[in-house]
C-alpha cells in the first residue's frame, strides 16, 4: 500500500512529543514528518511567511496531507496561502483563524516580558492552566509530559512564537479558498482556542467536516490520541 505523506505542524511550545501518539498510531498508512522548531533558526519566527516556508520545506517535493495544533494550524493556513497546490487534505486542530486585538497582544507580550525576566516556569504554568482543563491536571503522566514537552521547546523559542502570534492577520476572510478535503477537530473544553474559533473555521471551508472531542481540552493529539487518532485515520483514508 503506498501511503500519504505526511505533515504534522506543532504548536506554541510543542515539540514533537505533541504528535508522538499519532505517528505511533498511523504510521501503517502515512509517511510523517514532524518539524523540531529546535532545528529552526530563529529567524524563521521573523515573519508568517518565513515560518511557513521553514515548514514547507521540511518535507519532499510531490503532495502531502498537512494537519497543524493551534499556532500550527494557523501556520498551515499560511502554507496554503503559498503552496495550496501541494496539499491534499488538510486538518485543522485546536486553531484560530483571528487577529489579535489590542488586549489579546499585550497579555501575550506580558508572558514574554515574564519569560524575559527569568519566570520561564511562571510562565509555563501559566501555559498549563490554557492547555488542560482543570479535571486532567491530577493527571500526572499527561502533565508530566506536557511540562517535559514545553521545557525542552525552551524560552528562546517561546518567546518569538508569542512574538508572532501577537502580529498573525485575520485569515478567516482566506478560509472559502481551501478547497481540499479538511477536518477541523476541537476539544469541547479548549480554553484556549475555544470551540467557536472552530466552527466559523469550519463555515468558512465548504464541504468542511468538524470534530468535537468531548471531556478534552486544547491538546486533543496528547490527552485523547484514541479519538484524535481515529478521526485523523478516517479523515487520511479518504
Amino acid at each position: 500500500m503506498t501511503k500519504t505523506p505526511l505533515l504534522l505542524v506543532p504548536g506554541l511550545l510543542c515539540s514533537p512529543r505533541l504528535f508522538a501518539p499519532q505517528v505511533a498510531a498511523l504510521s501503517d498508512i502515512a509517511d510523517i514528518v514532524v518539524p523540531d522548531w529546535r532545528k529552526a533558526p530563529l529567524s524563521i519566527f521573523d515573519s508568517w511567511g518565513a515560518t511557513a516556508r521553514w515548514i514547507l520545506d521540511q518535507m519532499p517535493p510531490g503532495r502531502f496531507a498537512l494537519a497543524g495544533l493551534s499556532l500550527g494550524g494557523m501556520i498551515s493556513v499560511e502554507i496554503m496561502q503559498i503552496a495550496a497546490e501541494r496539499v491534499s487534505k488538510l486538518a485543522l486542530l485546536d486553531t484560530g483563524m483571528r487577529a489579535q486585538n489590542d488586549t489579546e497582544k499585550a497579555i501575550r507580550r506580558a508572558r514574554v516580558r515574564l519569560a524575559d525576566d527569568g519566570n520561564f516556569e511562571l510562565v509555563l504554568g501559566l501555559q498549563l492552566a490554557r492547555f488542560l482543563p482543570a479535571y486532567r491536571l491530577p493527571d500526572k503522566a499527561l502533565v508530566d509530559e506536557v511540562m517535559m514537552m514545553c521545557r525542552e521547546t525552551g524560552v528562546e523559542i517561546y518567546k518569538r512564537q508569542e512574538e508572532l502570534a501577537a502580529v498573525r492577520v485575520d485569515r478567516r476572510p482566506d478560509l472559502p479558498k481551501i478547497t481540499c478535503p479538511t477536518v477541523v477537530v476541537c476539544g469541547r473544553d479548549d480554553v484556549t482556542t475555544p470551540l467557536a474559533f472552530s466552527e466559523e473555521i469550519a463555515a468558512g471551508i465548504t464541504g468542511s467536516e468538524l470534530a468535537v472531542i468531548e471531556q478534552c481540552g486544547h491538546l486533543v493529539t496528547m490527552e485523547k490520541p484514541a479519538e484524535t487518532n481515529a478521526i485523523l485515520r478516517r479523515w487520511l483514508s479518504r
